[in-house]
């Protein structure tokens, strides 16, 4: 099945059928992802040369409005294993053999993939430093020893990679394939968020986990990534989708509460004032001018234009600010009614706040555009600021 041929309309709504199930007990929600995986979804960015569709970031970024509008957490989950297969399809990076069994495995059964990165003393690796997880050789391979947090996902993983450092005399830092499963890996039921809860992004615990000697990911690299800025850009914009359809989600709800909704006082719906359409009005220009540049700069990815791929992290900023004002928007202008968990807008507003917590944050993006621009600025004057 193509993209062209899914429903992505269709899948919006069934997965939003037990969303809320999901976020009041926190359980990950399986059967969303299988369902994303019967659409073929969880496989779209494989690439053609592996027999799958190659899609972009551009239909990337359509996939995850759509699932993040019926489950964000389903989304989250989903675009992390997307971004994996976009990088083996950009260059890849996997052993091959290991990679084979991946895509064997997603042929008949949901593979979840995931990069684990993140421990509770070094927090992101985006701000620098070496993992705390090390990587000891032993024979036939490497064991394991570590702990990471906020685990998209951890308990349905089908492969996780592991950063670490090895303990060599100068150590090298590289990614680990770990199994789901594995002897010695346990998973934390530690995540209580505000939002996306049913993406039990959990800690894992590993203690002499034991990886195959060809297991690992660039750990040899001298050099950066090739693909960096361009992979960068696919977790900008293509998480940035995910709360954009968040928004959509809140806005539809609004919407349909407004029409329904008639104040005896009133006689009639609350649509009909001048100060909710020009509310509204507001709201879906906010949300069409992130999506129109979210889309544009995913587009310029795909061609190969490096200035959409620098300015991705702007597209980020925005498309969240986009997202967060106008579900708060909607909150401000229904009232207690917004706020009762009966009604999905309160959902909304606790997920559409978790796009403030991706990689890069916004005091990076700021400060890197404005040391552009002020770099730029002073070639375009000719002379340096004065002291």
């Amino acid at each position: 099945m193509t993209l062209s041929e899914v429903d992505l309309a269709a899948v919006t709504a069934e997965l939003a059928e037990r969303a809320e199930e999901h976020d009041r007990d926190g359980s990950f929600p399986y059967e969303g992802i299988a369902l994303v995986h019967k659409h073929g979804l969880l496989t779209e960015t494989v690439a053609t040369r592996h027999g799958g569709p190659g899609a972009g970031l551009a239909r990337t970024v359509d996939i995850l409005t759509a699932l993040g509008a019926g489950d964000p957490a389903v989304a989250l989950v989903t675009a992390m294993t997307l971004f994996n297969h976009a990088g083996q399809a950009l260059a890849p990076s996997w052993p091959e053999p290991h990679y084979r069994q991946v895509l064997a495995e997603s042929a008949s059964a949901p593979t979840l993939i995931n990069a684990l990165r993140v421990e509770p003393e070094l927090g992101t690796p985006a701000r620098g430093g070496l993992p705390a997880t090390v990587a000891v050789r032993v024979p036939g391979g490497w064991s394991l020893s570590g702990h990471k947090i906020f685990s998209t996902g951890a308990e349905a993983l089908a492969w996780m990679l592991v950063w670490a450092r090895t303990d060599e005399d100068e150590p090298r830092t590289g990614s680990f394939l770990v199994r789901g499963g594995s002897p010695g890996l346990t998973i934390e039921r530690t995540w209580d968020h505000l939002g996306l809860r049913a993406s039990r992004s959990d800690d894992v615990l590993l203690a002499d986990v034991r990886v195959p000697a060809d297991a690992t990911i660039e750990l040899s690299r001298p050099t950066p990534d090739p693909r960096g800025a361009v992979l960068f850009a696919w977790n900008c914009l293509g998480l940035t989708a995910l709360y954009l359809g968040v928004a959509n989600a809140a806005r539809d709800w609004l919407v349909r509460f407004l029409h329904e909704r008639v104040p005896t006082s009133l006689g009639k719906p609350l649509a009909t004032l001048p100060r909710f359409e020009a509310a509204v009005g507001e709201i879906e220009a906010r949300l069409t001018a992130a999506r129109v540049l979210v889309r544009a700069l995913a587009e310029g990815v795909d061609a190969g234009d490096p200035e959409a791929a620098r300015r991705a992290p702007i597209g980020k900023l925005t498309g969240a600010r986009a997202a967060i004002e106008s579900v708060q928007e909607a909150v401000a202008l229904i009232g207690n009614n917004a706020l009762n968990r009966h009604n999905p807008l309160e959902r909304h507003l606790r997920d559409v706040l978790c796009a403030r917590i991706h990689t890069p944050q916004d005091d990076t993006i700021l400060t890197a555009a404005g040391k552009a621009a002020l770099s730029q600025s002073r070639q375009r004057y000719g002379k340096e600021p004065s002291s």
